[in-house]
């Protein structure tokens, strides 16, 4: 094994006590980039693990497909247009994992005309019998599936350096083959890694002896997800960094592209801060427990800048870091100064009384905003529709990966008028919209695992 290949084994494995990753678990890693028969726009599945580098891949695929395709159906893409979204998608995420604009770019590809022993299983990148022969220099080569374990996967993958954004595109969709191939996932998973720098990633990590797989479970961690959303490795999903104990815990430091919602928030386990709540285009990873999808909308009033109602609850909330829906009454004053409200004591005195006329000490959330901003319209619509993708097969209906339709429906902070199932995508969902309503066309709601 190299030693840019060890480094990455130790980053992104671990040392596992056992001394190796299992065979099944690498195994549950080892697929390319494959579109559904069924979603022409939608990448599959097959085994639960790879989700941290699929469903962020999918997210800035559909982003590229419904905003920047001139094709008014993105349902049914041809064969060029899946080349060129998805090789144009790898291009994007690399682009935002590299330090400054004018470093160099890295690609994990297959060592070229090179036999790594007499008895070499290198083909050509298509499934073809075993061949022993030298592959042409000029074509991207990949590995017989099958005898290929962990330990000779990783000697013979090497690093290929591009000096700029043009190179770069002209080298990944030349790679195309190879990102759809059976060892695609983890090829540019290694080229992200590589283009941010293995130091760089290890600087942002929270825990560096956390390795970005789990070695039991073989899910990506936060850092992961992270890392191909917005670039950084860091651990935590809340805006900007926090001191906590004489530590320095990095959060997210501005707007991402796609979004990121968890139902973990619902239990109260974390906080995901307004720059992954509030991306730039309508369009959200989902986490559950275990498992990563993407809920979507081309519907763009969703991600229309903060209107002065939610930039206060927003700015409400970051002194509220509990969640509990309320402030002590003391810090009623520097929510009032951080929104440019008039913050005179006496006027603040004035204000604690009428918001907490039971004297209790604390002012709710509610009460807040219908003082200080009654009737904002958000300018969200009422109704829009709605889809959700899961890319494990298992989880579709008939086993064939398609997007769930259905129209949500988003109320003002008071009473909802309809109420629909309590189900975990909703749970989610709420975390960034308290009080939508979910209408399916399927006849059970789509699943979060």
């Amino acid at each position: 094994m190299s030693e840019f290949s060890k480094e990455i084994v130790d980053l992104v494995w671990g040392r596992p006590a056992s001394g190796g990753v299992s065979a099944s678990l690498f195994r549950r890693w080892t697929q390319g980039f494959v579109f559904s028969e069924t979603e022409r726009s939608a990448l599959e599945q097959f085994e639960g693990g790879p989700c941290a580098v699929l469903a962020p891949v999918q997210a800035f695929l559909l982003k590229n497909i419904l905003f920047n395709l001139e094709n008014s159906n993105w349902q049914d893409i041809s064969e060029e247009e899946q080349r060129s979204a998805l090789c144009s998608t790898l291009s994007e995420i690399l682009e935002s994992a590299c330090l400054k604009k004018t470093q160099s770019f890295c690609l994990a590809t297959w060592a070229r005309a090179k036999v790594p022993d007499e008895n070499s299983d290198i083909t050509d990148s298509r499934p073809e019998p075993e061949s022993s022969q030298t592959a042409d220099p000029e074509q991207p080569t990949a590995l017989a599936a099958e005898e290929l374990g962990f330990e000779r996967f990783h000697s013979v993958i090497h690093k290929r350096t591009l000096k700029s954004v043009a190179e770069l595109k002209e080298a990944v969709l030349s790679l195309y083959d190879t990102w759809r191939n059976k060892f695609g996932v983890l090829l540019f998973l290694y080229s992200v890694i590589l283009t941010k720098g293995i130091e760089n990633i290890k600087n942002e990590i929270e825990d560096t002896t956390e390795p970005l797989i789990d070695p039991v479970y073989g899910h990506g961690s936060q850092s992961l997800i992270n890392l191909l959303v917005t670039g950084h490795a860091v651990s935590n999903v809340w805006d900007g960094d926090r001191e906590c104990s004489g530590m320095k815990l990095h959060g997210i430091h501005e707007q991402a592209s796609v979004g990121f919602l968890t139902l973990m928030e619902s239990l109260r386990y974390c906080k995901v801060g307004a720059f992954l709540k509030s991306p730039k285009y309508p369009i959200w990873i989902l986490g559950s427990e275990t498992h990563l999808s993407v809920f979507f909308t081309k519907e763009m009033a969703l991600v229309a800048p903060e209107s002065p109602s939610e930039q206060a609850r927003r700015v409400f909330q970051s002194f509220d870091p509990e969640d509990n829906g309320f402030i002590p009454d003391s810090l009623l004053e520097d929510v009032m100064k951080a929104l440019d409200l008039v913050s005179e004591p006496e006027y603040v005195n004035v204000m604690k009384s009428k918001l907490d006329p039971e004297g209790l000490g604390i002012v709710l959330l509610g009460p807040f905003l219908m003082e200080f901003f009654p009737d904002q319209d958000s300018g969200i619509p009422d109704s829009f529709p709605v889809y959700h993708y899961n890319g494990l097969k298992q989880s579709n209906h008939n086993e064939k990966v398609g997007y769930v339709e259905g129209t949500a429906v988003v109320m003002g902070f008071e009473d909802p008028m309809v109420r629909t199932d309590d189900t975990p995508i909703k749970r989610c969902l709420q975390t960034k919209w308290p009080y939508i309503e979910l209408l399916w066309t399927t006849e059970r709601s789509p699943s979060l695992n």
